[in-house]
């Protein structure tokens, strides 16, 4: 087994885990990113705004690809 194979499989039960939790928090999360975008637009008074979207939205993007356990486009349902 070389050494990425084992990092991987040493990382596999964090990565389940976090996945886990993106399921279970995602919307939670989503909530969280929008709140921290919209204090940094105000701390920035805008200046950094297309910025700030675009990084919201590729965390968003990140989470959702996390709780997509078996990789498909959809999310899975709400519990």
């Amino acid at each position: 087994m070389g050494f990425m194979d084992s990092v991987k499989a040493k990382l596999a039960p964090a990565k389940d885990k976090v996945s886990d939790l993106a399921q279970q928090h995602g919307d939670k999360i989503d909530q969280g990113l929008e709140k921290a975008a919209r204090t940094v637009d105000e701390k920035t008074k805008g200046k950094y705004s297309d910025k700030i979207v675009t990084g919201t939205q590729k965390a968003k993007d990140a989470v959702e690809k996390l709780s997509n356990k078996d990789g498909n486009a959809t999310p899975p349902p709400a519990a």
